[in-house]
């Protein structure tokens, strides 16, 4: 996801204190470019930094959210002030939209009830 110069404090607390997601240290050759690596599983969310920066309306992440979490996931960040807009166009799919710091739009879609 793209951010603007100076975004590590943001995508730490966003994203690490709100999502509850692990940074990964970035390789050292690209330290120096800015930006911050966070652990999703197996898979990774790198934070980048791009200059200059125009945030991403229409194309989106979609995180899986845990089982019967996606609302208390949507209530702490609610609480941060984090706008949430809940979605219905799929049937059978709880989902919800929001904004990163910078605007870049993330979906969350529940993960399926085992």
């Amino acid at each position: 996801m793209a951010a603007p110069s100076g975004c590590e404090a943001e995508a730490r607390r966003f994203f690490g204190d709100l999502l509850g997601l692990t940074e990964v240290e970035k390789p050292a050759p690209l330290r120096g470019r800015g930006g911050v690596w966070f652990s999703l599983g197996a898979q990774q969310l790198h934070v980048g930094v791009e200059e200059p920066f125009s945030p991403a309306k229409k194309s989106h992440p979609a995180l899986s959210a845990s089982a019967g979490g996606i609302v208390a996931l949507a209530e702490r960040l609610a609480a941060a002030g984090v706008e949430i807009l809940w979605d219905d166009a799929i049937p059978g799919t709880r989902r919800f939209f929001c904004q990163d710091p910078w605007g870049n739009r993330i979906e969350f879609v529940e993960a399926a009830q085992p």
